[in-house]
This record gives structure tokens, C-alpha cells and sequence, in this order.
């Protein structure tokens, strides 16, 4: 491609080789140095007088340092009179803090995006952003590429039986990305929720968090009384109003009233009543009964226990509420959120559940494991863009194994950025068969070398038709299809 120049960062050289070989090219000359206290010194050693530019950086674990590098790079290519500059970034640095997680946090993503903007960068090419709307932080085009086609087409070659597997999300805010690819894939798909338990030894902070439990008795005394006396008479129970359905009864034969003489605060708790049925307005029967798709297990220091197992001292509701000492009296409880870095007590700070990898690892704190789907004798892909923290991945694991009964694991995502032991852990894991992840981010040759569950997919095809069709003027639509071999 003439008048291309595309510059290497010190973060994926192997990857831009690739990306180069793909092109016909060679990666341009830089020198990347740093002084002795640390500051970054960057040398552009070729002419980018009205070339098209392209540096190619990604995440690192020095990753303060390449973005330093990426900044200084995009800013010598611009004094140098370069005519367009374009930031390849295969793993999005700081894009897990795209939005304030508390009250005094910072929007760390867009500060990034505002410091790309003024170093003087044109364009953006990435891969599998942490959150898709983070493309709005930029004032320049970016194109958010997927490996999804990629990491489809691998498991239609390589995965025996894959018709029959399951794709399951290990959170509840991965379910857009897992829903994707179960589509791509024309397959079911499943969730695995982990929610802290409540605990049972005080009465102000179970009631705050659950007020509505103490009237959700299944058969329940509670609920007869809740109900307007008025309304509990015989005469209202066994004569139905005329052009309404029958009253429901209970399993012994006893009327019962329908959900919609109930207070509406309590027609939510018809459910827990066992084999009440009720007639809805198209005709149709409902049956209240919980789904048998929906299994429960409890986790303990990160791992699934036994029914019978010892629970611990405490539980996750008590240590949040324990952390602040106004929590303990009854009338700040009423104030008290339930997690204590959502904003709002919205609840939705946090996407991602290796953020709570400290509180999933306490031994002290129970929780509750919920898988939602039929994994039974069948192949699960347990599908997030990143992985960085082992807990959660083991516990989904964990959860499909030991409770869904799953035959074998894939753990999937895009980003390998593998924190401390995290490949090691899931290596060691019984549960996990395979784990699938891209060169986005480098991933260390003695680590690679030892995992023989790891398969890494190659992205610089993928980034080299980006390139090309980013100088060309090209459409990138075709890059996001679906191609079936």
C-alpha cells in the first residue's frame, strides 16, 4: 500500500509483524527508549510527511507506559506533517472504567479518548470494546471490530458436537455479547448469577433488603392477613364476580383469592404458592410454579460447597452493613444501600464480576450461585470479552459441572490479560476443558508454554483488512459478517 507507514509499539510487536506480513509490508522505523527516571523518548526514524499513518499499540501490563508511548508516537507522527494518523488499539486500555462506579469516581475511558483526541489521532480501529457505547466518548471515527466471526468459525471446526452446546453468560451484564454468539451460532443460551447472601442473624438489615419476604409465605398465614378483611369473608372466596375466572384454590381444596384481589404489593408473591393456577385474559393457563430450567448452589470462598455444608459466620449482607458503623442502628439502615459503590443504589455500577473478586474469594462470605438454563450432558461456552480474574470463571464453571451436570467447558473471551496466576488457577481447574482467547493482548511465552488448555486466535488478519480498507476508502461492514464454511 503506498504511502502507508504502519509504526509498532513496544506492547504487540509480534502482532504488528503479522499485521505487516499480511500487508506486504514492514513495520516502520521507531526508536522507543526511556530515561533513566522513567520518561518515555520516542524517535520517529522515517519520513510521515502526507503519509497514511497507522500505529498499532495495545494493552500491556506496563500499561501506563504504552499509553505514554501511544501518545508520544501520535503526537511526532502529527509534527512530522503526517496526513492522517489512526490509532490501532486491539485491547482498549481503561476501558473497563467507562462510567462512574461511585460517586467520586472518574470516567478514566474517556479521559483516555480525550487525550488520543489531542495528541491528534483521526481514527480509532479496536476490538471487542468492554462496552460498545464507549465509541461515543470520541470525536473521530472509530470502528469497533469482533472477533465473534472468528471465535464462531473456531468452534465450528473444532468443536465436536457443537449443534448441541449451550452458550452461557457467567454474569447478568454479559448477556448482550453471549446472546450474539448463540445467534451466530443458532444455539440456546444460559446465565449464571452470583447474588450475596443475606443474612439471617439481623432482623433490620434482612428486612431492608428483602421487605418483602415476610409476606411471601407459600401457603401462608401471612398473606391471608395481609389481605382487607372485607376480603377474606367466605362469601367474597367461594363466589367468583361474574365475567372473571373461577377463584384459584389451594393443593388441600381450600379457595383461594385471585392475584388480582390481592394489595398490589402482593400479587408479585403469588408465585411462591405451589400449584396455584390462574386464568389469564387470553384464555391461557399460568402456572406459577419455578421453572425447572433454574438450579441453585452455594459458593464458598469462590468454589460450589454441599448443600450440607457449614455456612459461615457471616454473610455478604452483614460485612457490607458492618463496613460503616451508621449502618448498625436501625434508622440509617432504611438508607442504606445495597451495594456500596452503585450509584443511586441503582445496582448497575459494576458489568463485570471479576470486580467483586475480593468479596467472592472471602471465606467468611456466602453466596448464592443461580444457573438459568439446561446444560445437561451438553458442551458450554462460558463467553465474556475479558479474562483478568479467575474466580468468577471457575464458579460459572463450577456451577455447570457440579450442579447443571455439563459434559465440557470452554471458557471464551477476547482479551487475555490473565492478572497474577489467573491462567494458572484456570488451568488447574478440573472444570474447565478448553480456554479460548485472541492476541489482542500479549499473553507470556512461559505462560502460554505451560497452559495446554489455551488456544489463542490470531487477530492480524482480521486488523489487516481493517488497515487495508481503512486506506482505501472501503467499506468494514464484511468484517463483522458471519461466514459459514
Amino acid at each position: 500500500m503506498r504511502g502507508t507507514l504502519i509504526f509498532s509499539g513496544s506492547s504487540c510487536p509480534a502482532l504488528t509483524g503479522k499485521v505487516c506480513e499480511n500487508l506486504g509490508m514492514t513495520p516502520a522505523d521507531a526508536e522507543l527508549t526511556q530515561f533513566s527516571n522513567g520518561e518515555t523518548s520516542v524517535r520517529i526514524l522515517t519520513s510521515v510527511r502526507e503519509k497514511d499513518v497507522f500505529v498499532v499499540q495495545s494493552g500491556s501490563p506496563k500499561i501506563n507506559d504504552t499509553i505514554m508511548e501511544l501518545l508520544i508516537m501520535i503526537s511526532a507522527c502529527k509534527g512530522g506533517s503526517a496526513s492522517k494518523i489512526t490509532a490501532v488499539l486491539p485491547y482498549f486500555p481503561y476501558s473497563r472504567q467507562s462510567k462512574k462506579k461511585s460517586h467520586r469516581g472518574a470516567i478514566t475511558a474517556r479521559m483516555l479518548a480525550n487525550l488520543l483526541g489531542v495528541a491528534g489521532v483521526k481514527h480509532i480501529i479496536t476490538v471487542d470494546l468492554h462496552a460498545s457505547q464507549m465509541q461515543g466518548f470520541f470525536k473521530c471515527p472509530v470502528d469497533n471490530l469482533h472477533a465473534e466471526p472468528l471465535i464462531a468459525r473456531w468452534i465450528r471446526q473444532n468443536v465436536p458436537d457443537w449443534k448441541e452446546a449451550v452458550v452461557v453468560s457467567k454474569n447478568a451484564g454479559g448477556t448482550k455479547r453471549v446472546t450474539s454468539l448463540a445467534d451466530a451460532l443458532k444455539l440456546n443460551f444460559g446465565m449464571v448469577t452470583t447474588d450475596k447472601k443475606r443474612g439471617h442473624g439481623n432482623m433490620t438489615s434482612s428486612m431492608i433488603l428483602n421487605p418483602i419476604d415476610a409476606v411471601l409465605d407459600p401457603i401462608g398465614e401471612q398473606v391471608s392477613e395481609a389481605v382487607e378483611p372485607e376480603e377474606t369473608s367466605a362469601s367474597n372466596i367461594t363466589q367468583p364476580i361474574a365475567g372473571t375466572a373461577s377463584p384459584a384454590r389451594r393443593p388441600n381444596g381450600s379457595s383461594l383469592h385471585s392475584a388480582k384481589s390481592l394489595p398490589s404489593r402482593l400479587r408479585s408473591s403469588t408465585s411462591a404458592l405451589d400449584g396455584v393456577d390462574e386464568e389469564g385474559e387470553d384464555g391461557l393457563e399460568y402456572n406459577d410454579q419455578r421453572a425447572h430450567e433454574v438450579t441453585q448452589a452455594r459458593l464458598v470462598h469462590g468454589h460450589i460447597v454441599p448443600d450440607d455444608f457449614e455456612s459461615p459466620d457471616i454473610s455478604a449482607a452483614t460485612s457490607v452493613a458492618g463496613d460503616d458503623p451508621m449502618t448498625m442502628s436501625h434508622a440509617s439502615s432504611f438508607f442504606a444501600p445495597q451495594h456500596h459503590a452503585a450509584l443511586g443504589g441503582s445496582g448497575d455500577a459494576a458489568e463485570s464480576s471479576d470486580e467483586d473478586e475480593v468479596i467472592l474469594k472471602d471465606p467468611k462470605v456466602e453466596h448464592m450461585v443461580t444457573l438459568v438454563g439446561d446444560v445437561k450432558n451438553r458442551t458450554v461456552f462460558i463467553v465474556d470479552d475479558m479474562i483478568d480474574k479467575p474466580g468468577s470463571w471457575i464458579a460459572a464453571a463450577e456451577t455447570v459441572v457440579k450442579r447443571g451436570l455439563a459434559k465440557k467447558v470452554y471458557c471464551i473471551a477476547t482479551h487475555a490479560v490473565f492478572g497474577a496466576d489467573c491462567l494458572e488457577q484456570l488451568q488447574d481447574c478440573d472444570c474447565i476443558d478448553h480456554i479460548l482467547v485472541t492476541n489482542s493482548y500479549p499473553i507470556p511465552e512461559e505462560k502460554a508454554r505451560n497452559a495446554s488448555k489455551l488456544h489463542v486466535l490470531d487477530l492480524s488478519y482480521l486488523l489487516a483488512e481493517a488497515i487495508r480498507r481503512n486506506h482505501y476508502g472501503e467499506s468494514i461492514s464484511p468484517l463483522f459478517q458471519h461466514i459459514v464454511e
